[in-house]
């Protein structure tokens, strides 16, 4: 009786074999992952975006009073260099802060600040003097954009007014009157010497 068996394969088959596995498995690797990636770079910000991250502007052409709006990611800011008066109004409004709707500015809605403290007027500026008040231009409400950047409609405080519902901020930007629950939000930003503001996303 013989004995039929399988002949051993040789090694070179078992070698073409492993090679043709590998490099279809290679192929289809970088096949799939040339497919996905335009799909995983989509998820990154635009060029445009990412720009618009960090915004430098120089200041040293606004004059005493003048109001000014910069666009940071998408937002208004508004930035005021104010006068005396507008300073001494805002300081002496500090006195009854226990009665404003928002007393305190949480570090959330100001970043520059290290923790929550009252909304004094000198917490709220960018110099020590008072005379740069740089707010985010979103009624803290419903989002609409106040006005009294030309200076006209400011509101029964001096500082601004929200046609949509008529919330009245004042001169440091706080909540005097109306439905918005907490002041007008502080970008973080620094400003130098020599008057250059960087606002920072």
């Amino acid at each position: 009786m013989s004995q039929t068996g399988s002949t051993p394969k040789s090694p070179q088959a078992n070698g073409r074999r492993d090679f043709i596995y590998y490099a279809t498995a290679g192929a289809a690797t970088v096949t799939v992952g040339a497919a996905v990636w335009p799909l995983v770079n989509s998820m990154n910000p635009s060029a445009d975006v990412t720009a618009s991250g960090t915004v430098r502007v120089d200041l040293s052409a606004v004059e005493t009073g003048q109001r000014i709006t910069i666009n940071w990611q998408g937002r208004p800011v508004f930035v005021w260099r104010r006068s005396a008066s507008a300073i001494e109004r805002a300081r002496a409004d500090d006195l009854d802060l226990e009665d404003y709707i928002d007393p305190v500015d949480r570090a959330r809605e100001n970043p520059n600040q290290t923790g929550d403290l009252p909304a004094l007027d000198e917490n709220r500026t960018a110099d020590a003097a008072g005379e740069w008040l740089v707010v985010i231009g979103i009624c803290t409400h419903l989002g609409c954009v106040p006005l009294g950047q030309d200076g006209s409609t400011v509101g029964d405080f001096g500082g601004w007014f929200c046609p949509c519902h008529g919330s009245h901020y004042d001169t440091s930007g706080r909540i005097r009157q109306g439905p918005a629950p907490r002041n007008l939000d502080i970008p973080p930003y620094t400003l130098d010497a020599d008057l250059q503001l960087v606002i920072n996303g």
